[in-house]
């Protein structure tokens, strides 16, 4: 089984590559209230089809570069 998780484009000035941002909420162990955090992820787009604003499906893949490990699936 392969992780997916979905997030917005943040960033399309790479070539064939994505920078997807994931949102979640994470509970504070002290105080029990819900806060967001934010993670960016290198994803690959080998068509280079998806733009900034974009809500997409990424995928763990096995390492295409330094930082790159992921691999957009779809478009929501």
């Amino acid at each position: 089984m392969k992780r997916t998780l979905q997030g917005i484009v943040v960033s399309d000035k790479m070539e064939k590559t994505r920078v997807v941002a994931i949102t979640r909420l994470k509970k504070h162990p002290r105080y029990l209230k819900y806060y967001k955090v934010t993670k960016n992820f290198k994803a690959h787009d080998e068509k280079n089809e998806y733009k900034k604003g974009d809500k997409v499906v990424i995928e763990e893949t096995k390492p295409m570069s330094k930082d790159k490990r992921w691999l957009i699936i779809e478009k929501i």
